[in-house]
């Protein structure tokens, strides 16, 4: 009987031990960013953290992705940043909620495993996670040949945080009168790369390093700028007492997130001319002729925080966040909202 060939784990497309030195490296990094709750190290089948220093504690949770962002660290190969980017989001989405974050886990699926790619996405999510007190405790890294491109990875990402009851936001406190608050975003964040790639890449022909004159900076550093962290403002603004509600714009831009802090009866009055949108956006809207209502629900357009905030604390609010080295600008206020009417008004 003929002797049959040796089929390896590495013919059909994965190597452990690439995945090994990966790993090594992954642990290092996550255990810099542990805080007093963790109670296992990397590599435990499950991950778990103590919690503490809560009387009523709710859990708030949230999962997202980098999205199509993740083209564009392909194409300039930077994969530094994408890692933050992830982190920054998933924070961002549970402190609308008032939650502190406790601990994050990653998933990182790639068709080819590289160890250092697999190591600067993580530094990127560990940088995330020491900078909002964030601790990773855990993730998974999966090697899929066939399923992805050997060059090209999908990355996304599980947070953890808690609040006390008493200091949940669900929006209850949002009343007509309160004034809107945004803060500036650090540039597209992680929504409307779809639409953007299309518009510099294949309608203005541009390559990542395409120096944008509008802009200052080359299309590459416009659309890898990091999704930035909206925790400090937000627990600022909490402990003043001055937070009614907020939201993070991502998907959909203001049109759709502002409605989703507000109760029902009431609509978001906004006055465009109140901030002055970023060039690279004019720069979009100017490639793709896009027409007001795409991109409004594209693109955050420069607000990448909305805070209801009451009227006669406005500007003392104003004043905390200013402490904080931001840049708020009022962009309109809290209406009753009127059957047949949006719940976001453009004037």
């Amino acid at each position: 009987m003929p002797t049959r060939k040796q089929v390896l784990y590495r013919d059909a497309g994965v190597d452990i031990d690439e995945a090994d030195r990966a790993v090594s490296s992954i642990k290092k990094l996550a255990r810099q960013t542990f805080t007093k709750g963790v109670l296992t190290d990397i590599g435990s089948f499950g991950a778990s953290f103590q919690l503490s220093g809560f009387r009523k504690p709710v859990l708030v949770s949230s999962a997202d992705g980098v999205g199509t962002k993740l083209k564009v660290a392909f194409l300039t190969g930077r994969h530094d940043t994408v890692g933050e980017d992830l982190v920054n989001h998933c924070v961002n989405d549970i402190a609308v909620q008032g939650a502190l974050p406790l601990f994050f886990l990653d998933y990182f699926a790639v068709g080819k495993l590289d160890a250092a790619v697999a190591t600067a996405v993580v530094s990127g999510i560990a940088r995330g996670c020491r900078q909002n007190g964030c601790a990773l405790i855990g993730g998974e890294t999966a090697e899929m040949p066939g399923l992805y491109a050997q060059s090209e990875y999908d990355l996304a990402g599980f947070i953890v945080g808690a609040a006390e009851r008493s200091q949940l936001l669900t929006g209850k406190t949002v009343s007509a009168g309160d004034a809107l608050l945004a803060l500036p975003s650090s540039g597209l964040h992680t929504n409307g790369y779809s639409l953007a790639r299309k518009l510099l890449f294949e309608v203005g022909g541009h390559s990542p390093k395409t120096m944008l004159p509008e802009v200052g900076s080359t299309v590459g550093d416009i659309l890898l700028a990091v999704h930035r962290s909206y925790l400090k403002p937000i627990r600022a603004l909490m402990a003043a007492k001055l937070l009614h509600g907020a939201a993070h714009i991502t998907g959909g831009g203001i049109t759709d997130n502002t409605p989703r802090m507000l109760p029902k009866g009431l609509a978001i009055a906004i006055d465009t001319t109140s901030w002055r949108i970023p060039a690279i956006f004019e720069v979009l809207r100017k490639l793709g002729n896009l027409p007001d209502d795409d991109f409004r629900r594209t693109f955050n357009l420069g607000a990448g925080m909305i805070l209801a905030v009451p009227a006669r604390g406005a500007a003392r609010a104003e004043t905390v966040l200013r402490r904080l080295g931001e840049t708020p600008f009022r962009i309109g206020s809290v209406i009753a909202h009127k059957r047949g009417h949006p719940l976001v008004e453009y004037k």
